[in-house]
């Protein structure tokens, strides 16, 4: 029966990686819009129309972003779809992002993972919803350099709830601690930074987001966070110039080394190695 439990979550995990591609896809663009439309209020200038109209509800249905079509449901069944399509928009014949697949795939991956460690169980769904949103800030970041507070203020307020209640093993202190100390950390080198060289150099929802993995994860986890997502972010950034696609003032995302930083860790906590203290010892 465990087993069975493990693959219906996995599966289910599966369809949520579906339904995070339209939720990566949306809210930035939906986002973006509000606030152009907020400063021609503002400012009392016309709005084009088709900056007015709203771009899709997260009740319509979703359409090929190249000639516009509506997606039948046989387009739409998570990667399955995409392999029988060969990559490729049933109506207008173009290529589809390997994304798509991908994010399904991962969000599987997690909820999997997270039945097989902690069993099907309350603890299983809260990680498994945990690594679900860093997967959508980290592709909406990479995009859009953005990290709405859509996302990562609940997931700060849930880390410090479950923390609260016990529904995870992470203790209450070390989630309040996490998160602040997760906040005031990023916001102080951020304000350094700007003081120093005259521009911003990381923005706010960077902040917010370590200091939701600070509530998650504890405040001992955040000195390695750092390190961790550092050192990724500099090797993307060496890797992108040389292969000619960066320059040096480029503006880089951080918020995927910080997930992939705080995944990295949540992976080998999980294998009894607990990170977030050994580096005190």
């Amino acid at each position: 029966m465990d087993n069975f439990l493990i693959f219906a979550l996995a599966i289910l995990g599966l369809q949520l990686g579906s339904f995070l591609n339209v939720v990566i896809y949306r809210l930035p663009r939906q986002l973006q819009r509000e606030w152009r439309a907020d400063c021609a209020a503002y400012l009392e200038v016309t709005v084009p129309h088709e900056e007015a109209s709203p771009l899709m509800s997260w009740q319509t249905r979703s359409q090929c972003p190249h000639c516009g079509t509506t997606l039948r449901a046989r387009d739409l069944v998570p990667v399955l779809s995409f392999l029988v399509l060969r990559g490729r928009c049933a109506h207008c014949q173009h290529s589809v992002s390997w994304r798509y697949p991908v994010v399904e795939l991962a969000v599987m991956a997690a909820w999997g993972l997270c039945a097989a460690h902690w069993g099907p169980s309350g603890a299983a769904v809260l990680w498994a919803c945990f690594v679900t949103t860093l997967i959508a800030l980290a592709f909406i970041d990479a995009d859009t350099q953005l990290l709405p507070d859509q996302l990562t203020q609940p997931l700060l307020w849930a880390g410090l709830i479950v923390a609260a209640l016990g529904w995870t093993a992470q203790p209450f202190f070390p989630a309040f601690w996490g998160a602040i100390a997760g906040y005031m950390s990023l916001w102080l080198v951020a304000k350094l930074f700007e003081r120093v060289r005259g521009q911003p150099g990381m923005g706010a929802g960077d902040f917010k987001l370590f200091a939701a993995l600070g509530a998650w994860l504890g405040v001992g986890a955040l000195p390695l966070l750092v390190l961790g997502a550092s050192v990724s972010a500099v090797l993307v950034a060496v890797a992108m110039r040389l292969s000619g696609r960066g320059t040096a003032e480029q503006r880089m995302p951080f918020g995927p080394s910080l997930v992939l930083a705080a995944l990295v860790i949540l992976g080998l906590n999980t294998q009894g190695f607990d990170v977030t203290r050994a580096w005190m010892v």
